[in-house]
Order: C-alpha cells, then structure tokens, then sequence
C-alpha cells in the first residue's frame, strides 16, 4: 500500500529554511514515516536568490509572493521560516485557507500576534506545529523520559544559559535582530524563547518571573557602512538598537525556582544553551554544545561512589538515536531538525497532537511578554 503524500510550501530560504530543507530532504531516509514528504515550493522575495536556493536546497520550484504557495491546492504543509515580523500575516492566512501550519520560534513579535496565530490554528482545526528542536536531541529526549518517570523526583530548580558572542563587537553592523519592529525583541526572543521552551518542556509552566533587561551598544553602524568592504555609506551613519543585548530573569515554574540568562556579549561562547535541573533523587545537566551528552547525579549512589557520570545517549534504547548510527556515532544539530519534522509529519498523518505546537509557541511568548514587562516595571509579573 502506498503511503498518503505530504506536499510542503516553504517561506523563507536562508539560515532556517536550509535547515528546515535539509530535514524535509532527509527524514524519510533515516525514519518510517506514515506518510511520504513532497517538496514542492520554496519562496523568497530574492527572485535570482530563491531560484538558486530551490535548486541547491532540492526544491521543485519556487514563488516570490508567500500567497501563492498560500493558495496552491497542492500544498498540505505551510513552513513559516521568515523573519518574526510576517509570521502573523502569513500564518493567519494559511491557517483560514485550511492548511497545517509550521512556523520557526518565537512565533510572534508580541502577545497580541501570538494569540491573534493560535486562534487561526484553532479555529482551521488543523494541527501545527513550531521549530522549538533542541527539544528533539536525544540526550534532552531522555532528561525528559527520566522526569516522566519519576526518576528525579520532585524537582527543586533549574538554571538555564543561553550565551553566544556574535554582537560584542560595537562595530558590528545594525542587522535586522537587532531592530524591534523585525524582531520583537533581542536576545530574549532570538535564543531565551529556546530556553523558555524547554523549561516548560522538563520542568513545568512559569507562574512567576522577575526580570532585567540591558543594551550595551545603543547605536551601531547602518548595514553598509563601516568599512569598504561592506558599501559605501560612511562610517559615522549609525542607527538605533532597539532590542535588548541580554536579559537575565528569575521565576517559578511547575513548583521550582529558576535562573536564566540570555546574552549574545559572552565573549568565548558561540552557542552554548546549558540547563541544570536538581532534585530530590538526582540531577541533570546538558549543553548544546556537547548535545549528544547528559550529565547525571544519582543521590541513591554509595556514599564515596557519588558524582556526576556523562552518558552519551546513542544507543539504540535512548529516543531518536536506533534512527541514525552504531552507538557512539555522534550525530549533529541539523539531526534535531530531522527529529522533530519525524514527529510532526507522523502526528499530521495519523491526527496526533504535534509537540511543540501553537500552544507551546504561544504560552513561550506570554513568558517572554512577562519577562519584558518585569523588566520594564521592575517587579515580579505573575502569568
């Protein structure tokens, strides 16, 4: 019997969309799935750009205006992969016209729009599902395993760091991050969104935050104009930052204290997303940097025998990895990708949930709102 066909359309191509094109092109090769993914559309604004990233992302072709892959009766799957600024739009839109909708995180540029896209979704009555994919890397899928089971027991906090460097340099040109109205906000919504999601993922939903936000470098040259290299602007021709450099927040969630920080000034960190959970049997710890790693602290251990042991979570019983290689085969970011496409196109096909979903994205985005508003009031917000 031949399985039902999935056609996708996706909107945007650069970063996101060649990670999401690889997942798409790759998934069936490594999973079983329910259904068979056709890659029908890939669209930009770029016409020369787009068409060059159909063909070397495996493409059948491509559209410059989102609405026709929109209004394309072929297409089943809608993958929002654009900066945060026309996620509602577009995801409003394919969701009245009936069809599922995957977006990249976060999935709004505020509240409003977040609320305004996941009461499109509900009201299509189609799944959807959000590109929140270190959720997916198989040493975080057995944190999540081991919490389910009971193994920690009840948890008492968790300490989660997002840090990268890629802004500390005040040179560094005002790209679109680093304007509110295409990104809402900065370093809270670029990565701490990432660990707002897995906090709720492990630990529980946030009841409570209290934090502060800070922009080290307030003006930064215009795209173009530092040096020759870049255009020809001069080098005084500068713009306002409007977003925040880094954010750092404390909460309560599913009964635990937290601690985050999210900061793209930590020089010598390119992308290092850590969590810490400690609880009353035992403690966990993973960073993205070392993602086919988790650390484990078992309390029942003999007195003399305690300490922190790395288990690397490629064997064939832990989630995801009997997909890919002989235990101790490492695999990579782009596989968390393949992970979670897996999961969502099985959920589509066989009218399961999708996790993460709208929901996830829109209960993520209320954590952020009250983060920024915190910050702004300086005082506890309770969500």
């Amino acid at each position: 019997m031949s399985k039902p066909v999935l056609t996708v359309g996706l909107i945007g191509y650069q970063f996101m969309g060649r990670a999401h094109s690889n997942a798409y092109r790759q998934v069936g090769r490594f999973f079983d799935l329910p259904a068979t993914i056709r890659m029908k559309t890939v669209c930009g604004r770029n016409e020369a750009g787009v068409r060059a990233a159909a063909g070397i992302l495996g493409w059948e072709g491509y559209a410059t205006d989102w609405r026709e892959v929109i209004a394309d009766p072929e297409i089943d799957i809608v993958d929002v992969s654009t900066p945060g600024a026309s996620h509602c739009e577009i995801v409003c839109a394919a969701a009245a016209a009936g069809k599922v909708v995957f977006c990249e995180k976060p999935i709004g540029n505020t509240l409003a729009e977040a609320e305004k896209m996941a009461e499109a979704v509900r009201k299509s009555g189609r799944p959807s599902a959000v590109f929140h994919n270190y959720r997916k890397a198989p040493a975080v899928a057995l944190a999540k395993q081991w919490i389910e089971e009971g193994r920690l027991g009840r948890i008492f906090h968790i300490r989660s760091a997002y840090l990268q460097d890629w802004i500390a340099d005040s040179d560094f040109p005002l790209v679109w991050r680093l304007q509110k109205e295409q990104a809402g906000s900065g370093a809270l919504a670029d990565i701490g969104s990432h660990i707002v999601d897995m906090a709720r993922h492990l630990v529980g939903e946030f009841t409570e935050v209290c934090g502060t936000m800070e922009t080290f470098v307030k003006q930064r040259p215009l795209v173009g104009s530092t040096d020759g290299k870049l255009g020809a602007r001069a080098a005084s021709e500068t713009g306002e930052v409007t977003v925040d450099d880094a954010t750092v927040w404390i909460a309560r969630l599913g009964g635990a204290l937290g601690t985050f920080e999210a900061t793209r000034f930590a020089l010598g960190r390119k992308n290092l997303n850590r969590f810490e959970i400690n609880a009353e049997k035992g403690s966990l710890a993973f960073n993205l940097e070392r993602m086919n790693e988790l650390e484990w602290y078992d309390a029942s251990a003999p007195e003399g025998a305690q300490g922190f042991s790395t288990i690397q979570a490629t064997e064939a019983v832990h989630p995801y990895a009997a997909h890919y290689w002989p235990v101790g085969h490492i695999i990579g970011y782009e596989h968390t990708f393949l992970n979670l496409v897996a999961d969502a196109v099985t959920a589509v096909a066989t009218g399961a949930r999708c996790e993460p979903d709208m929901e996830d994205g829109l209960a993520n985005q209320r954590v952020l709102d009250a983060v920024e508003r915190s910050a702004a009031g300086r005082s506890w917000v309770s969500l």
